[in-house]
């Protein structure tokens, strides 16, 4: 642990010579500030908004690889979560607006950790070392969560894991049992069973095993087009929208070529190799696991396991049902209810 420390303390030189020391007036109570992150070639934004006046920041990491942060400020979260604590909608590497040059070398899960690290480095020194740092992962952000977790955890009063993917390798085995569960129990109760027997038929001709990436792509997006048909069909709630002014914090061909990119590096190895389901019982922190109960994407058997494997001794699954891989759009709410009172009982 204390190499990590001293190579992220060696790190900050760098880090720190991009930012601007925090004024005496700036209105800690309704931020509207842009970090920047700069790290292995990497120049990341951290958009924060939202009530610092306890110095409580939570920490977003979107999904994907290569979504991008503001795509979390929805209603729920600006509305709601903002009004209570700083909200950091981060610019992972290879994501949203986040520049760099660098080569297949220079993007993977280990380094996009010490992103994250050293990014909780930024705000402690932008607003204090007393600041209080929250890390939530969503989806891909689940995978990215945990790999920063187990790099270092100290930063963190609490880890928020909602939909995520802590155990990527053994997605395209429980896709496969996913859709026949779910395909099964469509078609008994009615609901769009010309769909849901095409279901069937398209995962009865894969592989029983993982080969081939074209495979997942494909089970990934029928995937989300499975969700939409749940919500159609009345199962999951219709997802509220975002913020009517993100798109214009980002420059389409930026984020296109971003996303593209960053999927054709990281992917291959993601899906062959990356779990830590084994190392789940090294984080410590207090968790919440928060899960739709439709999820699709990111299927529900991921959320026990997830549970069941975290070392805190403080930690709570909480399943919403009516919600599919996206719970803070489908029951917003009831999803910043939830965080919200996390929060408050571990700041």
């Amino acid at each position: 642990m204390k190499r990590l420390i001293n190579k992220y303390t060696l790190l900050l030189v760098s880090v720190l010579a991009t930012l601007i020391s925090c004024s005496d007036d700036e209105n800690l109570e309704n931020l509207n500030n842009t970090l920047f992150v700069r790290h292995k070639n990497a120049d990341m934004p951290a958009y924060i908004h939202g009530n610092a006046s306890e110095k409580v920041f939570l920490i977003i990491l979107h999904g994907g690889p290569g979504g991008y942060g503001l795509s979390y400020r929805g209603s729920t979260i600006k509305n709601k979560i903002e009004k209570e604590y700083a909200v950091v909608y981060f610019d992972q590497r290879g994501s949203g607006m986040a520049q760099g040059s660098y080569s297949k070398d220079g993007i993977n899960v280990d380094i996009m950790a010490e992103d994250v690290l050293a990014l909780s480095k930024v705000i402690k020194h932008k607003y204090g070392n007393d600041s209080k740092l929250f890390l939530m992962g969503h989806s891909w952000g689940g995978t990215l969560g945990p790999a920063t977790l187990l790099k270092d955890q100290s930063p963190f009063l609490g880890w928020i894991d909602v939909d995520g993917s802590h155990n990527v390798k053994g997605l395209y085995q429980e896709y496969i049992s996913n859709f026949k569960r779910v395909a099964a129990e469509q078609i008994g109760i009615g609901n769009d069973i010309e769909y849901w027997s095409k279901v069937i038929d398209f995962v009865n001709g894969l592989d029983s095993e993982y080969n081939d990436i074209n495979d997942m792509y494909d089970l990934n997006n029928e995937a989300f087009f499975a969700e939409e048909k749940l919500e159609e069909s009345g199962i999951i709630n219709t997802e509220g929208s975002q913020d009517n002014n993100v798109i214009f914090k980002y420059t389409p061909l930026t984020l296109i070529w971003n996303v593209l990119n960053t999927q054709s590096i990281l992917d291959e190895n993601l899906f062959r190799n990356v779990t830590y389901t084994d190392r789940l019982s090294e984080i410590t922190i207090p968790s919440l696991v928060i899960w739709g109960k439709h999820d699709m994407v990111v299927p529900l058997g991921f959320a026990q396991e997830a549970y069941d494997n975290l070392g805190s001794s403080k930690k709570e699954l909480v399943i919403f049902e009516k919600s599919g891989h996206s719970p803070m759009f489908s029951e917003p709410d009831l999803f910043a209810d939830k965080v919200i009172e996390f929060i408050n009982e571990n700041k």
